[in-house]
């Protein structure tokens, strides 16, 4: 047992306070043999591999089915990933590799696919950003299981944890997560890796199980018994607290719980400001299994749905049919509420393993719907399958980075061209609205003429700041420059909302920004029509939105546009907001924090 008391800091993934004894999950890498084979041992040795892929498959499909008997029809949403990690078992760019390597270079089956991981991993940039980082990590899942079935060794979780345990591992498979969540009720999740677009995070933030990542060395602290903290809102975990911690974390978990009732009773209500202005809330989402949360938040829409994840850990694209059930999928979860679906954005070094291209400046080159137009058979391909899906639910269909008319006209010309093409096919139903993402500045000087050609925008914000400044927000030499109310930040921000309303289109925004409630009176003034947000972030932006007037957000922004510097028009926004709606912020800053 731990002796004394030991205070981690990680990324809080997924919000909450637990408070429970450590049961340790040992996801230590396994230890890979390496020899050469003789002449005849090769054949013996495909087989092995053969049977560790068939053993690997049953696996994975027995803890499908265990989800799916605890959560009967909803359990589809939550086993996605481990459908994606049975597709791997059988992807031609691992297996056929695997097979070159034990048949040309005589090496043995675990050998061989720790070499093929590696390579199918070096086809994902070191510098990507964490979502990406984190699909590599899928890769490491998949070779890991195989290699341990090959060397006759434990692969899934053996013994299930009491309930209200707190997981403490180096790393979580999507296995270990879904066996852990759905057969036992757990405290919260600690991993010394990962980060907020990681398996556990994502589905930690699904059920509402507080969870703290990246903690670095947990798992060298904390010991099977050991009493520990987790408060997944600041991402703190304490181990070995004293009685007293324990005290003033059950009371902030207490006041936690109390301000997350609170805030839930507004869910079915409008978020419709005291002088009549209405503003919907909807959610981000990566996942279906993001959906529930959403819904019980009181998320009315989707407002942005990223297809990227079905383009990963491929070496060739998904079909016709593989997107088509995924949105439909999304689409029948939220009906009759409307969903918002952007095409692929990716690109430059953020393709699929086997589609990868030298660039030097990707974020600048051939990436999202530029990509897509050098692309005419993938992208028509994931548009076909978006308007055949259509018919389940209210689609809205986003086209990403849009620079200026002639993208639009070109990107619009290939949808009008499947539409036709489905028509003769015999598919015939209207064309959803069809928006496009103001992320460049070039779009958002433009705005008024691309109103004209769109039924809706969506503003992503974590773009357009970066590409605005000129600052990467992830490099840690320039990130104090991310400033989301820099003054040339707010003027592009009125020129998108004035020509939306002057176009009569609605206008809504993606980014970090509308998810913060000190920015919610500004975002009044200027007129956003919804915001789009993760899901825990709703409750409380709809209380600020209650309690506003769309009348003083717009007197705010005029103050706002007046100033000249980032931090006199920061100063100028927080001390509104206080003044304001002070208890509301003040309550909110205080649910769950402990007195330091």
């Amino acid at each position: 047992m731990a002796t004394g008391t030991t205070t981690l800091n990680g990324i809080g993934a997924s919000p909450g306070i637990a408070i429970g004894r450590c049961w340790p999950v040992d996801r230590r890498k396994v230890r890979t043999p390496k020899r050469r084979l003789g002449p005849d041992e090769i054949e013996p040795e495909l087989a092995r591999f053969r049977v560790a892929l068939e053993i690997s498959d049953r696996q994975l499909e027995e803890v499908r089915q265990k989800v799916t008997a605890t959560e009967g029809t909803g359990a589809s949403e939550h086993t996605a990933i481990i459908d994606i990690h049975r597709l791997m078992l059988k992807d031609e760019m691992l297996v056929l590799e695997v097979h070159k390597l034990i048949r040309d270079e005589r090496l043995n089956a675990e050998w061989s696919i720790k070499r093929a991981v590696r390579k199918i991993k070096g086809a994902f940039a070191a510098d990507a950003d964490e979502y990406f980082k984190e699909r590599r990590a899928d890769v490491d899942y998949v070779g890991e299981r195989i290699i341990k079935n090959l060397l006759g060794q434990q692969v899934d979780v053996e013994e299930l944890p009491p309930e209200g345990a707190i997981i403490v591992a180096h790393d979580l498979t999507p296995a270990d997560t879904a066996l852990l969540l759905h057969e036992r009720k757990v405290g919260a999740f600690v991993t010394d890796s990962g980060a907020k677009t990681s398996h556990t995070a994502i589905v930690a933030r699904a059920l509402e199980v507080p969870a703290v990542v990246a903690l670095g060395r947990i798992t060298t602290l904390a010991d099977k018994g050991d009493w520990i903290i987790v408060d997944g809102t600041q991402g703190v975990v304490i181990i070995g607290p004293t009685p007293a911690e324990r005290a003033d974390y059950e009371a902030a978990r207490e006041r936690f719980l109390v301000h997350e009732r609170e805030l839930l009773r507004t869910r079915e209500l409008p978020a419709t400001t005291l002088d009549g202005a209405t503003v919907k809330l909807a959610g981000n989402i990566e996942f279906a299994e993001e959906v529930p949360s959403l819904l019980n938040h009181g998320g009315e829409a989707v407002g942005l749905y990223r297809t990227e994840f079905l383009y990963l850990q491929r070496d060739r694209l998904p079909t016709e049919e593989e997107h088509y059930q995924d949105y439909r999928r999304v689409l029948e979860a939220l009906a009759p509420r409307p969903v918002t679906i952007r095409t692929f954005d990716l690109g430059g070094d953020k393709l699929p393993a086997g589609l990868k291209a030298h660039a030097e400046n990707p974020a600048m080159g051939l990436r999202a719907i530029r990509y897509c137009l050098r692309q005419p058979d993938m992208f028509r391909s994931q548009l076909r399958a978006l308007l055949r899906a259509s018919v389940h639910g209210r689609l809205r269909l986003m086209f990403p980075m849009i620079s200026g008319i002639a993208e639009l006209r070109a990107a619009r010309q290939v949808l009008n061209d499947v539409r036709d093409e489905l028509a003769r096919e015999g598919f015939d139903h209207p064309l959803p609205p069809v928006g496009i993402m103001i992320e460049l500045p070039s779009a958002a000087l433009i705005a008024d003429r691309l109103a004209r050609e769109v039924d809706f925008f969506s503003i992503g914000t974590n773009d357009l700041i970066q590409y605005t400044i000129g600052i990467d927000r992830q490099n840690k030499d320039v990130a104090y420059l991310y400033r989301p109310l820099h003054l040339s930040v707010l003027r592009l921000l009125k020129q998108v909302c004035d020509a939306g309303r002057e176009a009569g289109i609605p206008v809504s925004m993606c980014g970090e920004m509308a998810g913060e409630p000190l920015n919610a009176l500004v975002l009044l003034g200027l007129g956003v029509n919804e915001l789009s947000m993760n899901g825990p972030s709703i409750p409380l932006v709809k209380r600020v939105v209650r309690a506003a007037r769309a009348e003083d957000g717009r007197a705010l922004v005029a103050r706002m546009l007046a100033l000249t510097q980032a931090d006199d028009i920061e100063r100028e926004v927080r001390d509104e907001m206080i003044r304001r709606f002070g208890a509301l912020m003040e309550h909110d800053s205080r649910a769950g924090s402990v007195p330091g």
